[in-house]
């Protein structure tokens, strides 16, 4: 049996806490090598994605899950998926692939920053990936696929600004971290791009699960309809559904990120930030099996692994967008993405405003 689901509570030696593992099996090579001596090559490598928190809903998390097996397939490997609840078990869940032979460990996210170095000092053996973040002075055998939100976020910050009846718009993000960062101030420079004297709020979801609180995020978008918001961009994970539900009941405008959210509220929702974390994964897994001593990885609009939906699909009327009622703001956008792209609209990291390095 190729797939095989086994839910571990606790007891496990190597496991504590509540946590899901998936394995699965891809394709088998077509030939086998085989050794000198004429053995068996080794098992087929394993490849284990740890995602930081339970899965649920989580659009971004998914799309681990996706790049994973799809690296997997391409490459003859197997496939084990540990879904994390804490700073515990995301630990132990990285010494749990190790453990069970992983070749190559997956995490998404900015809380692995102390596990992995720790981790990919004492397997050197192990090659580590971390999408969505990067470490200072990485250990060798640790690669990290990021993106530039902020070219994307800027071009939704123009959206909303020349959507705006008001001339007020705002951001709610999950929690004020510098990452989160280039979600609001790219927002905040693409709608100041467009309207030099508009007006931006940002707000932070915050509390004790920041990444999947719809009722606090709801709540808070209410707040801002209530001072004449009227175009929201929700970077709350889980938390943009309540985002969502506010803007059907107050009748403001909401763009979301990661993927296209459009179909889930088509009322009310504009147009989409998109990660291409699944073709990200793969790419970046081809390097690594190709034996690439590059440790940073970088993705922008110009090498689609960040974008809009709607300049990104091969069928944008497909995609539920109310952006395709104003064809103006879509010309607007794609002179911008072209901008940005030939370097005439430079837009600065939030997190690394004099330039991103390892060392």
């Amino acid at each position: 049996m190729c797939m095989i689901h086994r839910l571990l509570r606790g007891r496990a030696p190597l496991v504590a806490g509540l946590l899901l593992i998936h394995t699965a099996c891809a394709p088998a090579p077509e030939t086998a090598s085989e050794t000198a001596g004429g053995e068996s090559s080794p098992a087929t490598p394993l490849f284990a994605y740890v995602s930081p928190d339970p899965m649920g809903v989580n659009p971004f998390l998914i799309m681990g899950q996706t790049g994973i097996e799809q690296a997997a397939a391409k490459h003859g490997a197997r496939t084990m998926v540990l879904e994390s609840e804490d700073p515990t078990t995301r630990d132990e869940n990285v010494r749990a692939a190790i453990a069970e032979g992983a070749s190559l460990v997956l995490v998404l996210g900015f809380e692995f920053g102390d596990i992995v170095p720790r981790a990919a000092k004492e397997h050197p053996d192990v090659e580590f990936l971390i999408v969505d973040q990067c470490i200072d002075n990485p250990p060798p055998n640790v690669h990290c696929g990021v993106f530039k939100e902020y070219e994307s976020g800027f071009l939704i910050g123009a959206a909303a600004a020349s959507l705006s009846q008001t001339g007020h718009v705002g951001v709610i993000a999950a929690v004020d971290i510098p990452f989160l960062h280039r979600y609001t101030e790219s927002f905040a420079q693409g709608a100041r791009h467009i309207a030099p004297e508009i007006r931006v709020s940002t707000m932070w979801v915050g509390g004790e699960n920041p990444f999947a609180d719809p009722v606090r995020a709801k709540e808070q978008a209410l707040a801002m309809a209530a001072d004449g918001v009227d175009h929201i961009l929700t970077a709350a994970a889980a938390g943009n559904f309540g985002v969502f539900e506010a803007a059907k009941q107050q009748g403001f405008k909401a763009f979301g990120i990661d993927v296209n959210q459009c179909p889930s509220a088509p009322e009310v929702v504009v147009e989409n930030m998109i990660k291409r974390v699944d073709v990200v994964i793969t790419e970046a897994i081809d390097a690594i099996m190709a034996g690439t001593s590059e440790q940073l990885l970088e993705y922008g609009l110009a090498g689609g692994g960040v974008g809009l939906v709607t300049l990104t699909s091969d069928d944008p009327a497909s995609s539920q967008c109310r952006i395709l009622d104003h064809p103006e703001v879509l010309d607007i956008l794609r002179d911008l993405e072209r901008q940005i792209i030939d370097g005439e609209i430079l837009i600065p990291d939030p997190m690394f405003p004099a330039g991103r390095s390892l060392k």
